[in-house]
């Protein structure tokens, strides 16, 4: 099962236990059932089936938040094309939440600095940065090397424009919509990511199966599982990131 549909399955389940069990109960007593406690009990129980079934830690404050303030939101009474155009935007800028739990994280300036000072000397060296984002890594590079070539990877549409546009003054870097799992890895001589956990053990693969001998894989924050770092850098910035370096 997919990630987003398990989550979808986990929730299902709450609402089927708590309502399974308080409907007969008020329908007996022929009172009203209380939607408010209702919801609380649903986001209760979600939270005990996504411990139960040893979902990250974010996935269980989604659960047990989200019934609860489904139930407060519908009481404010919005007109639901609100919600589905709130839907859409999400959709368009944290695309890859939904498809691959990968949230929208931007690299800071010092990160982007940190990973100058790894970079090969050689002129025409060609970096990939996966799941770009708003190019917040790619254009402070391009800026800083403009003998290298820079590529970066991202599937949110919205974000991808945004991105795209902010790098049109620089000849040596571009954006490609698109999924990191398809970008070609053969011709790179670093590749970056900020991901999450979720993706670093198949991401490593990926690597290791296309990246020519001797090039260079960073992950920033998240290490690959069970796989000793070349190097650690630490970045000494207000998040304490690290930068785990993989050399292919």
């Amino acid at each position: 099962m997919s990630p987003p549909l398990r989550q979808l399955a986990l929730q299902f389940a709450a609402v089927i236990a708590v309502l399974s069990l308080a409907w007969p109960y008020y329908g007996v007593r022929g009172e009203p059932l209380p939607w408010g406690s209702a919801a609380l009990a649903i986001g209760g129980a979600a939270l005990l089936f996504a411990s139960l079934t040893r979902q990250p830690w974010w996935w269980r404050t989604i659960h047990a938040a989200f019934a609860p303030l489904a139930w407060a939101v519908a009481q404010l009474q919005i007109d639901p094309g609100w919600f589905l155009l709130a839907a859409i935007l999400l959709l368009l800028v944290y695309r890859g939440a939904l498809s691959g739990q990968v949230p929208l994280y931007l690299s800071n300036r010092e990160t982007a600095a940190a990973l100058a000072e790894l970079l090969p000397a050689a002129a025409g060296i060609r970096v990939v940065d996966l799941g770009a984002g708003l190019g917040s890594v790619l254009r402070p590079l391009a800026a800083a090397r403009p003998d290298a070539h820079f590529v970066g990877v991202e599937n949110a549409p919205l974000t991808w424009l945004a991105a795209r546009l902010l790098c049109l003054g620089a000849r040596n870097c571009e954006m490609r919509w698109g999924s990191l799992w398809q970008a070609p890895l053969a011709d790179c001589d670093v590749v970056y990511a900020f991901l999450s956990p979720v993706p670093m053990a198949a991401l490593w693969e990926k690597a290791k199966a296309e990246m020519k001998p001797g090039s260079l894989f960073v992950s920033n924050s998240f290490p690959v599982p069970e796989v000793e770092p070349s190097a650690i850098v630490e970045v000494g910035d207000g998040r304490a990131t690290r930068l785990y370096c993989y050399r292919r």
